[in-house]
């Protein structure tokens, strides 16, 4: 087979050994005690971006933020908001309603948020629409928890089916607030274990005062037998009858909730390299630099979460694709190698870059992520999480069959396509994925995420390198091939074409 466009002759053994003594400086660098877990805002995220711009300057690339007064690091700012107050009342007529002491739980997304006197309706298995707003605009849809639906079919390309959100829908389509019931397997309990967590946003994304409320099934009970209205179980009963419509409960309720506020100034760490032809468009590699910093509390003996796989192994492959091409023939195409942020909580970091990005977003031909690398030895087929859901598949397909690499069948590894940054991308109309051989062992990625994931566990010591050395080749040539005008033709709509 006659080799791709702009591929390079295959690696000698002694090359090979200088990629994973590198690949293994920057794992054990980047997780080591003194970076402190790579928290964003902390000094660990000082050390991790000084390292990774030297690296990225010596290697020859350039700031690729295209901002003068903001070179290599882009700034990001993110909003913490902890759950500080909680409120809940319940009035029949003018007679209050008492509740068993714990039985409630408020949370809103803003810093403050209070619903007065809002009359409460249960609204069965309705999960919002447009047909809903007049049964439920200045009211409280009351939901039950054992009435939700089944969880959103995958979509084709096999991304994972993922839980519908009922109670946005409804806030969506003008309830004031949703109060769920909590008459199915979760208890207030877990609820709270969950809701009580810090949230985090962009400081520019739109946070609203919206409210939801839990109650638990006893305090519901209770609150239904003291104003007369029907229990959980005739709830559910007329929900089920056809031709059902809301049901006013004879009930008001005020409730709420109040955040703490934290800013959190982090950045993104961009670099390019310049392609022979500007304005051909560009390839993007990214990989997240941050983890969750001191993850554990004593008397356990490690404190500190290091993320050597996740995702200390993403940036080091991402630097050695930036050694490789840097030292081979210039590419075409403008190549962005991005570091992001806030990427364990909730892609932030990408949506930042995407949203305020250092090229037009339509520019991008192609974006590729390394996440959770180094987990299996060398040799093993590769999957590609996103497959079947951009262009991008004929392009990658080709790449491996001239590397004489295996593709991994099925679409097992989709079940990651969310959980990590080229979603966010993707969300934007960004061709983007991630490929990788560490999706292709089932066995050696759940033992990972069961025992060692998000752990102090995830130290240097359990990486394995065969793997990180096999996607830092499979990654270089991707880049190669889809920075090549030829062997990938530029599909987007001319300037001025509709």
């Amino acid at each position: 087979m006659a080799p791709l466009p702009g591929s390079a002759a295959a690696p000698t053994k002694r090359q090979l050994q200088q990629i994973e003594v590198l690949l293994r400086q920057h794992v054990t660098t980047l997780s080591s005690e003194e970076y402190g877990g790579r928290e964003p805002g902390t000094p660990g995220e000082t050390l991790t971006l000084r390292y990774l711009a030297r690296q990225w300057f010596d290697i020859g690339l350039e700031s690729g933020t295209n901002d003068p007064g903001n070179a290599w690091f882009a700034p990001v700012e993110l909003v913490e908001r902890v759950p500080q107050g909680s409120r809940a009342q319940f009035m029949h007529g003018k007679r209050r309603v008492a509740l068993p002491e714990g039985g409630s739980f408020v949370v809103t997304s803003g810093l403050r948020s209070l619903i007065e006197n809002a009359p409460l309706v249960y609204v069965g298995t309705n999960a919002g629409g447009d047909g809903a707003r007049t049964e439920l605009a200045g009211r409280v849809a009351v939901i039950l928890d054992s009435e939700a639906p089944p969880p959103e079919p995958a979509k084709p390309g096999g991304a994972a089916s993922r839980p519908v959100d009922r109670a946005g829908k409804l806030l969506e389509s003008g309830a004031s607030a949703v109060l769920t019931v909590l008459d199915g397997n979760r208890s207030l309990e877990d609820v709270l274990a969950r809701r009580r967590r810090a949230g985090y946003a962009l400081a520019g994304e739109k946070l609203g005062g919206d409210i939801e409320v839990f109650l638990s099934a006893d305090a519901a009970n209770q609150m239904l037998a003291a104003s007369g209205a029907p229990t959980i179980a005739s709830l559910h009963a007329a929900g089920a009858a056809p031709g059902f419509s809301a049901k006013p409960l004879g009930i008001n309720g005020s409730f709420e909730a109040t955040n703490r506020e934290t800013r959190i100034k982090t950045h993104n760490l961009i670099g390019k390299l310049e392609g022979r032809r500007p304005g051909s468009g560009a390839v993007v590699l990214m990989a997240h630099w941050d983890h969750f910093g001191k993850c554990a509390e004593p008397p356990a003996e490690k404190l500190i979460c290091p993320g050597a796989v996740d995702n200390a192994s993403g940036l080091s492959v991402i630097t050695e694709v930036a050694r490789q091409l840097s030292a081979g023939k210039p590419l075409e195409r403008d190549v962005y190698f991005v570091a992001t942020t806030g990427e364990e909580l909730g892609l932030l970091g990408a949506m930042a870059f995407a949203e305020n990005p250092p090229l037009p977003l339509g520019n991008v031909v192609a974006a590729f992520n390394v996440d959770s690398s180094g987990l299996v030895p060398a040799g093993l087929p590769v999957s590609v999480v996103g497959q079947g859901m951009t262009p991008l598949d004929a392009g990658i397909a080709k790449v491996l069959k001239a590397m004489k690499r295996k593709l991994a069948t099925g679409d097992a590894a989709n079940a990651f396509a969310r959980r990590q940054d080229s979603w966010a991308l993707m969300q934007h109309d960004v061709p983007s994925v991630m490929v990788s051989t560490s999706y292709s062992d089932p066995a050696r990625l759940e033992a990972f995420m069961k025992d060692i994931y998000h752990r102090p566990a995830d130290e240097a010591a359990r990486v394995v390198y065969g793997g990180m050395v096999d996607d830092v080749l499979i990654q270089t040539e991707l880049v190669r091939f889809f920075a090549d005008t030829k062997a990938w033709p530029d599909s987007r709509p001319a300037a001025g074409a509709k």
